[in-house]
């Protein structure tokens, strides 16, 4: 078998007399295909403390260079391989460490009866998602018990307070529907305690979930609906504007909606109030979103950031310190030339500036929504970016309130005025997924 050129063969590491051995031989082989006819050449052995070059045959000093030469490219070849295979040694104990790691993991989720018991500290396959209902496939499991829990035990209150009411009312026909009510959010804490036990064992597809979570979102909707047409007759006699909504959980389906869209605008005042304590971020109060732009007029805190207000996708952050679980009337007001605008918490301006969107007009035929930042015109929503606490007073004018005008507001003045362009009225809301609506008494907190 002929030599191939040196160099050409990728050997393992062998120990130094094998290597000495193999480099000898090879070196004598190796003469019988560099054409140099019948030249015959003497294989000597060589003391391991000994030049190998000075056991080249007298005469022969190109092929003492040559083989000296040969020598050191094999021996740079070991080298490498060394190299090469301890570098391979640590990628794999690398890989074996992981796959240990992930097949603990696996054993762990896989043991009966500890799925359930430990469902919020699993790892899903996926990267983490958002918080919703949407999400609950990729979800931990009791965390998305845990929330729809909430949102039932917010309808159970309602329910409580209805069963005073029917007692105080003596109302035979409130009764019944109370039980029957009662009895619906029985079988809901039933179907949905059953989707997260499905959700754990594996067994639903995207499909199965996607119409699951359907099916129990259109429930919610449903039950609220006739939870609401049962406390109409706690309300008749409640003027229009004293109610708020209540948004408890970080989600992407609790919203409402303004039925009026806005008009094109030149300049606006948006004022309300709000309470939360929801960290990090209170999420979106309110967005309008038109054709063509999802961020046409956007009040948002995400994350760790300061409140600011969108218009037509430009920025300005806004002063508020808000999040302390205490209501708090905020106002923002802003005009197309320059872009000035002002901020106002509680009565009080706390910020002003201006380039903000300077003469771009707030464009009409868009949808109003409360409680949720829209991606798209009307959806789009994202738990992350959802308010949570509650709301109430939303009002929009066509132009900038005066100072006194924005104080008189926050003081619950007799001659504060409503929104000339949306007004705060429960006819003017609708409302989606669970969010609620209760008495409130903006100045109560005043007093």
């Amino acid at each position: 078998m002929a030599a191939g050129p040196p160099g050409t063969r990728r050997l393992p590491p062998p120990p130094p007399l094998l290597l000495l051995l193999a480099l000898l031989s090879l070196l004598c082989l190796r003469g019988r295909g560099q054409g140099f006819g019948q030249t015959r050449f003497i294989c000597t052995s060589v003391p391991l403390d000994g030049d190998v070059c000075a056991a080249s045959a007298p005469g022969s000093g190109s092929s003492a260079e040559e083989l000296k030469s040969s020598v050191l490219q094999l021996r740079e070849t070991v080298l490498q391989q060394k190299e090469t295979i301890m570098n391979q040694k640590e990628t794999i104990r690398e890989l074996t460490a992981k796959l240990g790691r992930c097949e603990s993991q696996s054993t762990a989720e896989a043991l009966p009866g500890e799925a359930k018991a430990g469902g919020a500290g699993r790892k899903a396959a996926a990267p983490p998602s958002k918080n919703t209902m949407g999400d609950l496939s990729r979800a931990p499991a009791a965390e998305t018990l845990s929330q729809l829990g909430q949102t039932l035990q917010s309808l159970k209150t309602r329910l409580e307070n209805l069963e005073q009411f029917s007692r105080m009312n003596s109302s035979g026909q409130s009764s019944s529907l109370r039980d029957v009510l009662q009895n619906k959010i029985d079988d809901l804490e039933k179907q949905v305690l059953s989707r997260v036990n499905s959700l754990e064992e594996g067994k639903f597809g995207p499909r199965n979930d996607s119409e699951e979570r359907g099916k129990i979102e259109s429930t919610l909707t449903s039950l609220h609906q006739r939870i609401s047409d049962l406390e109409k007759g706690q309300k008749d006699n409640r003027p229009p504007d004293r109610f708020q909504l209540t948004f408890p959980l970080r989600t992407n389906y609790m919203y409402a909606k303004v039925k009026k869209s806005l008009p094109e605008m030149y300049a606006f005042s948006v004022c309300m109030w709000m309470k939360s304590n929801a960290s990090p971020g209170m999420g979106t109060p309110f967005s309008y979103a038109v054709p063509g732009q999802a961020n046409e007029l956007v009040l948002i805190e995400w994350g760790n950031n300061p409140m600011e207000i969108l218009i037509n996708d430009k920025v300005a952050k806004l002063p508020f310190v808000i999040n302390d679980g205490k209501w708090h009337h905020i106002c923002v007001t802003w005009t197309t030339r320059d872009g000035v605008w002002e901020a106002y918490q509680d009565g009080t301006q706390t910020g002003s500036g201006e380039n903000l969107a300077p003469y771009h007009p707030i464009k009409p035929q868009g949808v109003l929504v409360l409680g949720q930042e829209q991606d798209t015109l009307g959806g789009g929503f994202d738990a992350t970016q959802a308010f949570v606490g509650e709301l109430a007073h939303f009002n929009v004018w066509d132009r900038k309130l005066s100072p006194g005008e924005v104080y008189g507001l926050a003081t619950c003045s007799s001659k504060a005025l409503a929104g000339n362009v949306i007004a705060w009225a429960e006819a003017n809301i609708d409302i989606y997924g669970g969010a609620t609506k209760w008495t409130f008494e903006a100045c109560r907190q005043l007093n």
